[in-house]
């Protein structure tokens, strides 16, 4: 029998998924790490656009404006996908413990 194997059956299984949540970095940094990059490059990207746009007349104006307010969608969307990483991990250790158990 695996040490980690023993160690899960000492512990309940929420403690194992919360100590294995504080361990998880490898998972954090790979596909979900992106995922943030990606959205607060382009988010940045609408608010520089929009604001470029604000120099020129009416119409381009309302592009402007248009192109905030993605940006500022997209700065909800940042936590949404820290709460699905969050759901995710959670998920993923607690069938590991079952798994293991």
């Amino acid at each position: 029998m695996s040490e980690d194997h023993t160690s899960i059956q000492h512990q309940s299984r929420e403690e194992y998924v919360e100590n294995k949540m504080k361990n998880h970095s490898q998972f954090y940094s790979n596909f979900y790490k992106v995922l943030y990059t990606v959205n607060d490059f382009t988010s940045g990207l609408w608010f520089f656009i929009g604001s470029i746009l604000f120099y020129f007349s009416e119409p381009m104006k309302t592009w402007g404006v248009t192109l905030f307010v993605l940006g500022s969608i997209q700065f909800m969307v940042r936590p949404t996908i820290r709460l699905v990483h969050e759901a995710h991990a959670r998920k993923h250790y607690g069938k590991q413990y079952d798994k293991s158990t």
